[in-house]
């Protein structure tokens, strides 16, 4: 499949991916101390969804345009808030005309004493994320592939932050090069944090992943820990679009599990196409 970040954006995926990066930088901020994101495949940054893409798939409309309209309980509703609130900034008129990429979310979040890499090889969408974070001395854009920087890049010398792995999809080989890339970078940052985003087209590709990316983060004694992430909103056919996504968490916040726990089950209503969504979230033994 070829996931282009113009027509998905603020669809289903998006929603889920940015609100566990929101929860994870959110973390982050507990402790003084810098941290840095790298994004490996960043994108344009900022979507017009009024624009032909967009109005093309109209995934927003099922997506951040239904989250936008919901209610959610007492407990749920703050840990939300941080993510819709990065979405508002970017529609000042109260219309949804605009949405965030990952490079822009993780940018609205950092201190003064964090920094963001955003590595992008795209002509059309490096140029247009250049311009949305010129002169911004806290965030770099990379002419550089992500699969190149993605070990290039690690360890950050400030020793805490997130890399976010979110490729287009565009290979047959994008499981298998994603696998070899977290490994590389996983070998020289075991202490990191990792976000893996990944389509549900293929149950054995995603297994393959899920599988070989534990094993690689508890190889050593066990150390690490890997939490998995799938949303489904309609039932997956041959011939459809996206209908499931995932991502895996490798090292993550421990508030993460428990705040998932309760954010899923209110997003399966208002995400689901022709009735509720369905989550599947675990922490797989090393």
């Amino acid at each position: 499949m070829n996931y282009r970040h113009a027509f998905h954006a603020g669809g289903f995926a998006d929603v889920i991916k940015h609100i566990v990066l929101v929860r994870i930088l959110t973390y982050l901020h507990e402790k003084p101390a810098p941290f840095r994101v790298v994004d490996t495949h960043a994108g344009a940054g900022i979507y017009d969804l009024t624009g032909e893409e967009a109005q093309r798939s109209g995934e927003w409309l099922t997506g951040i345009a239904r989250l936008m309209q919901a209610r959610f309980s007492e407990k749920v509703a703050p840990l939300v808030a941080p993510y819709l609130d990065i979405v508002r900034a970017f529609n000042p008129q109260r219309s949804l005309e605009a949405y965030p990429g990952s490079p822009l979310i993780a940018r609205a979040l950092l201190r003064p004493q964090d920094s963001l890499v955003a590595c992008e090889i795209e002509p059309g969408a490096r140029k247009l994320l250049i311009d949305a974070l010129r002169r911004d001395t806290q965030a770099r854009v990379v002419d550089l592939d992500g699969w190149v920087a993605l070990p290039a890049f690690v360890p950050p010398k400030e020793r805490r932050g997130l890399v976010l792995i979110d490729p287009p999809f565009e290979r047959k080989d994008e499981f298998e090069r994603m696998a070899d890339g977290f490994s590389a970078a996983y070998a020289k940052w075991p202490t990191g944090s990792y976000l893996l985003w990944y389509p549900v087209k293929s149950r054995r590709a995603t297994d393959t992943l899920a599988r070989h990316v534990t094993e690689v983060a508890g190889a050593a004694g066990g150390a690490g820990k890997c939490l998995r992430l799938e949303f489904s909103v309609a039932p997956q056919s041959a011939e459809g679009g996206l209908t499931s996504a995932g991502v895996l968490v490798v090292n993550p916040p421990w508030t993460l599990a428990g705040e998932l726990k309760a954010i899923l089950p209110e997003l399966e209503k208002p995400l689901g196409q022709g009735g509720a969504g369905r989550f599947r979230l675990e922490l797989p033994k090393l």
